[in-house]
């Protein structure tokens, strides 16, 4: 019995094609019906011989396909024209509602076999986008999988290496130990999300934290733009290590974010960084600093001062 129910639930839904001898036998309980409601209708007026079995036309249509609804037509228009529950005979205007319901019937089979074969499209395109969407999950975590071992590894070697020099050690260590962090969130906000300070302080936690300053309210971020501003923010980050207010003793950095509306403005501003004498020609980190955010409707703009850089960065909040 469970396995009729499921058959029927399976074929009515059209994941599946029902048997041929389910599809019958679905299609005759229809007849059946249908007839009866013809008799009971026959008490109230006579005249009615075709209009009860529209429905199981129509449902024998949608759940055996066109074939079984062809058959379900041609039963019903042979019972309609012989079988009597009144004195009528069988007449001219019976002929004309035969034929009538007969082109009506037609209209529907097709009606509704166009509807199966655009659904039966449509759960094929949706499988296919569920089965690339598992593919696409299932590279993404063998990617990550293979970037932790490498950075295990390479933590594994420079232990080895720097061992007897515990003072290094402890540097690289933890700028391993964030890095790797890092990567962890990034992983993690693409499927929820995070808080903005969050993502601020693994980008920069490696640095100490006594070199930044953040000023902002708690703000949680969509999933893509956090992403975004990961990657932004790591860049801007190994800039500020490697030109910027990081590689100076003195040098301080301070980030403040708010929130207008929708609009989220970012306000990075680096100071006591070694002075900035010329610029070069923009690379793939300043390319992507302006493009980031365009998704968001946003925009960055970045200023080279003699204090360190200024970058502003504007974009709008996802709703979801």
């Amino acid at each position: 019995m469970v396995k009729l129910i499921e058959e029927f639930r399976r074929g009515w839904q059209g994941t599946s094609q029902p048997s041929p001898l389910f599809s019958i036998g679905f299609a005759a309980s229809c007849i059946v019906l249908s007839t009866a409601a013809r008799w009971c209708l026959s008490l109230i007026r006579p005249d009615v011989f075709f209009t009860p079995y529209f429905p199981a036309v129509f449902f024998a249509t949608a759940f055996g396909g066109f074939r079984v609804g062809i058959a379900t037509a041609l039963v019903g228009g042979i019972l309609g024209s012989t079988l009597n529950f009144s004195d009528a005979s069988a007449d001219f205007a019976r002929l004309a509602l035969l034929v009538i319901y007969l082109i009506v019937c037609g209209l529907t089979i097709w009606g509704v076999e166009h509807y199966r074969s655009i659904a039966s499209h449509e759960r094929q395109i949706s499988r296919r986008l569920i089965e690339e969407e598992e593919y696409r999950k299932l590279v993404v975590d063998e990617l990550q999988h293979r970037l932790k071992n490498k950075l295990s590894t390479i933590h594994a070697v420079l232990h080895q290496i720097l061992q007897d020099q515990p003072k290094i050690w402890a540097g690289i260590d933890q700028r391993m130990r964030a890095l790797s962090a890092t990567d962890d969130l990034i992983a993690k906000v693409d499927g929820t999300g995070c808080d903005i300070k969050d993502l601020l302080l693994s980008e920069l936690g490696p640095y100490g934290h006594v070199r930044f300053i953040l000023n902002g309210n708690p703000l949680f971020l969509p999933a893509k733009l956090a992403v975004s501003l990961a990657l932004m923010f790591h860049e801007l980050g190994t800039n500020a290590g490697k030109y910027g207010a990081f590689s100076s003793a003195r040098g301080l950095l301070q980030v403040s974010w708010s929130v207008a509306d929708d609009r989220l403005t970012i306000t990075w501003d680096e100071t006591e960084g070694p002075p900035v004498t010329s610029v070069g020609e923009a690379g793939f980190g300043t390319k992507l600093l302006k493009s980031a955010l365009r998704p968001f409707e946003g925009k960055t703009e970045i200023a080279f001062l003699r204090t360190g850089i200024h970058c502003t960065m504007q974009c709008r909040i996802p709703r979801s």
